[in-house]
């Protein structure tokens, strides 16, 4: 039996749309199944001998034709042990039955090796010869193949019937060939229904347009797809779904592409895990951000715009910050805060969109300007109650979705959040609220922390200017002119109040004690320790101590500053000061130095401060060598003085270091700008501390600076008058005598009654209760000063006398007469004095008589 050498079929079976009568001929098919099963064929005749063998069952038996023709096929192809089986089988097919069954046979060489068996499927189909007599003819089959076939299809239902994943095989012409339960099941109907339908029945036209492209990729191109995410929506449902689906090319047994496998499985859910997870990032990068950006200014208003900074445009597209215009001048509780009517002030705008104007009360405001919210609107709902609130859109305008966030901080409102996205951009859920709540929320901190900052700032800087020297202080025989400038005045930004300080204190017998000090740390605390050591060095320099003395028990007062006990605790340090704990105390420095117009000599002391800087007339600035001492509040070393001779004119400048150290400059670079300059010292002080302040300002960095600089004007020789008399009785009235005459050639007759009496009391006294000889001298400057010295180490003590005493009212009367009167030690023994206001002032002098009455 020949082969037929053409056949019947379509192109690939029934196309979409066509009906099975529409057969296509064709001679050489590109690929069949019969390619792939490779059926063979032969026939036997009524002799029960093969007529006719086809080429299949040369290649599948290894037998030629001509070899095969007029052979018994049971002798020539079955094992000897079968053969008598096969006869009577090969009879009863000739006789017309049919027959199935497997053969063993032997493998022709080359296939499996010689001498080896197979196994054929064989079908024998009984017929006629155009005689009418009786043949058969026989189809054989590898069982090889037919087991791989049956594995293909069975692996083929797996996947169409049993697989958990959508699945389709589309057509050359992108038709849905057949479809299995799991799609199905999702797009509804049986996997029949599906059948012929194309990509654009299932998704919207712009995702079906870009799918089918692909599709068509993958039959042109072999090329497979994998993980292509593909957005529709089930039947029935506005559910928007998403699939990622695989794509690859399906072959025939001869490698003609027949169509694409579609394999889909919804990700849906996973993407929306992934895209929480991706907001969840996000919201925890803008926190991280927030916390690393917002706050690292004290500046009400830098903090405001350090979050816009934040969330623009990272969380939203447009944003504002209103703060209640009363906490930024200073008020507690604005007016009006309870309802949310107090005024606001727009502090910090900022956009991603160019030209778009954002505002919450339907009208425009700007940046700067003070308004409020209307009683009703969403953004003073959200300032009452404290809770977040949604603005509703405008018609026609640019934003889509508002949310006003009241910005809270320790339960107080200070202001009002409101961020926008334009349309084009998703709106704001639930967890873009609880977001902008907590960024509200920590920038609000931040802004409260800044306001009180400033409050605090300022009232350092009131306690700090109020201990300073009111206006240009005066002493005798000094020129001075000073500054003080705040941490950053030049700049405009805030920064912490520092403990520098400046004093001018006068001192008996026309001398002065010039005080420079700087305690570090920064804040009130530190203001309030400057304050207090201020005070400590006024009190001690009314004692008229030395500056090594006076630096000496500021030491130990520093030493009980910040620990409880205040100046207890200093003392208790002081017993014990190689045990007292630094933790506890301020560290202070400071430049303690005495001046003396009558000598022009000047002591200085110094606790680890820079040293003073002197500029003689004709003569470059040198920095005086002066040691430096450990600073107050170390305790256990004691102070070294010196003694400087001021030449007349001569510039004396005490400073503190913010003058000369800054982050960008080194110490030792200020301190030779600061000398550089000074070069001209003849001119006015204050236009000599505004070229100061002017040369150095590059190098003024964030600490606060404190200048006092002195022109030592001498007091005149002819100002003073000054005797020694000897220890002797007689020496009191010459003592009046020197007294009157000198004040009548200083033409002072006014003092000269009061003069007389005073300094009568004062040489008995160094008389009675004094050693030595005594010196007695008058001072003429701004007030009279008249001192009696004598080697004696006796203070003396005021007490009141009673009326039977005869004696104890001299240093009575001196007090009721003088306008201040005093004793201090000397090295060789103390001085006492007093001191008159001069003729013409607003002081009046007491009359003699009348103090003397006022006595008994």
């Amino acid at each position: 039996m020949s082969e037929i050498p053409a056949r019947a079929t379509g192109s690939e079976g029934p196309s979409d749309g066509a009906p099975f009568g529409d057969a296509v001929w064709q001679s050489s098919p590109p690929g069949s199944i019969y390619d792939y099963i490779k059926v063979a064929s032969f026939s036997i005749g009524p002799d029960g001998l093969v007529d006719q063998w086809s080429l299949r069952a040369e290649q599948l038996l290894g037998i030629r034709a001509e070899q095969a023709v007029g052979t018994d096929p049971i002798e020539a192809f079955i094992d000897p042990d079968l053969r008598e089986r096969g006869q009577r089988k090969m009879a009863e097919i000739l006789d017309g039955r049919e027959w199935t069954g497997v053969v063993p046979f032997r493998v022709p060489d080359g296939r499996r090796g010689r001498g080896q068996r197979g196994l054929a499927e064989v079908y024998v189909m009984p017929t006629r010869t155009e005689d009418g007599e009786k043949a058969a003819v026989c189809i054989v089959v590898d069982v090889r193949v037919l087991r791989s076939i049956e594995t293909d299809l069975a692996a083929s239902q797996a996947i169409f019937g049993q697989s958990p994943f959508g699945f389709l095989l589309i057509d050359p012409d992108l038709r849905v060939r057949r479809a299995n339960e799991r799609f199905a099941s999702v797009f509804g109907g049986t996997p029949d229904d599906h059948r012929g339908k194309g990509v654009h029945d299932y998704l919207p036209r712009a995702e079906a347009d870009r799918v089918s492209a692909t599709l068509r990729r993958v039959l042109e191109t072999g090329d497979s797809i994998t993980d292509m995410h593909v957005t529709g929506f089930t039947p029935g449902t506005e559910d928007r779904r998403h699939w990622s689906v695989n794509l690859y090319r399906v072959h025939s047994g001869s490698g003609r592409p027949i169509g694409v496998a579609w394999l889909g499985t919804d990700i849906t859910a996973r993407r929306e895990a992934a895209r929480e997870a991706a907001a969840a990032r996000r919201n925890l990068a803008l926190l991280n951000e927030a916390g690393a950006r917002i706050g690292n200014s004290l500046d009400l208003e830098t903090t405001a715009r350090e979050l816009l900074d934040v969330v623009v445009p990272g969380f939203c597209d447009l944003a504002t910050v209103d703060l209640y215009q009363g906490l930024l001048v200073g008020d507690e509780t604005p007016p009006g805060l309870a309802d949310g009517s107090a005024e606001l002030r727009r502090v910090a705008f900022s956009s991603a969109v160019s030209d778009a104007p954002f505002h919450g009360t339907g009208e425009r405001v700007k940046l700067g300007a003070v308004h409020h919210y209307p009683f009703n609107s969403p953004c003073a709902d959200a300032l009452r109650t404290a809770r977040p609130r949604t603005v509703p859109a405008e018609d026609g305008g640019l934003v889509q979705s508002t949310l006003a966030v009241p910005m809270v901080a320790h339960d107080t409102v200070v202001g009002l959040a409101q961020f926008a996205r334009t349309k084009g951009s998703e709106p704001f859920g639930d967890r873009d609220r609880d977001l902008a709540v907590e960024l509200a929320a920590r920038a609000a901190v931040c802004i409260d922390n800044a306001r009180l900052y400033r409050r605090e700032h300022e009232r350092a800087l009131i306690l700090q200017r109020s201990l300073l020297p009111p206006g240009d202080p005066e002493a005798s025989g000094l020129d001075i002119a000073c500054r003080y400038l705040p941490g950053n005045a030049a700049t405009g930004r805030p920064s912490e109040v520092g403990g520098d300080w400046f004093d001018v204190i006068e001192l008996p017998g026309h001398r002065t004690a010039l005080v420079v000090g700087d305690v570090m740390g920064r804040g009130l605390r530190a203001a309030v320790a400057m304050g207090e050591l201020r005070t400590a060095v006024r009190t001690l320099a009314g004692l008229d101590l030395e500056p090594a003395e006076v630096l000496s028990q500021l030491d130990e007062i520093a030493r009980g500053l910040g620990a409880p006990g205040g100046v207890q605790q200093a003392t208790r340090a002081a017993r014990r000061p190689r045990e007292a704990d630094l933790s506890e105390v301020y560290l202070a420095t400071c430049v303690y130095a005495v001046y003396d117009s009558v000598t022009r000599r000047c002591t200085f002391a110094n606790a680890g401060h820079l040293p003073p800087v002197l500029v003689e007339p004709g003569e470059s600035a040198l920095m005086l060598d002066v040691p430096p001492g450990l600073p107050l509040g170390v305790g256990g070393e004691p102070f070294e003085e010196v003694e400087v001779e001021l030449p007349e004119g001569a510039l004396l400048a005490l400073y503190t270091d913010g003058l000369v150290e800054s982050r960008d400059h080194p110490l030792d670079e200020g301190l030779q700008a600061f000398v550089g300059a000074l070069t001209d010292p003849t001119r006015p002080l204050e236009d000599v501390c505004d070229q100061v302040l002017n040369t150095l300002d590059s190098h003024h960095g964030e600490d606060d600076i404190a200048l006092l600089m002195a022109r030592v004007q001498g007091l005149p020789s002819d100002s003073v008058g000054d005797w020694t008399l000897p220890r002797e009785p007689r020496s009191v009235g010459r003592a009046r005598e020197l007294a009157r005459a000198k004040l009548l050639d200083w033409d002072m007759e006014p003092l000269v009654d009061t003069t007389e009496l005073l300094v009568s009391e004062l040489v008995t006294n160094a008389l009675r209760y004094g050693e030595g000889e005594i010196r007695l001298r008058l001072l003429l400057d701004r007030t009279l000063v008249c001192e009696v010295w004598d080697s004696g180490l006796v203070q003396p003590r005021r007490r009141r006398a009673r009326d039977t005493d005869e004696g104890g009212r001299g240093l009575q009367l001196v007090g009721l007469l003088s306008a201040a009167w005093g004793s201090r030690r000397t090295p060789r023994g103390k001085t006492v004095w007093f001191e008159l206001p001069l003729p013409g002032g607003d002081t009046q002098l007491t009359d003699p008589a009348e103090a003397l009455l006022s006595l008994f």
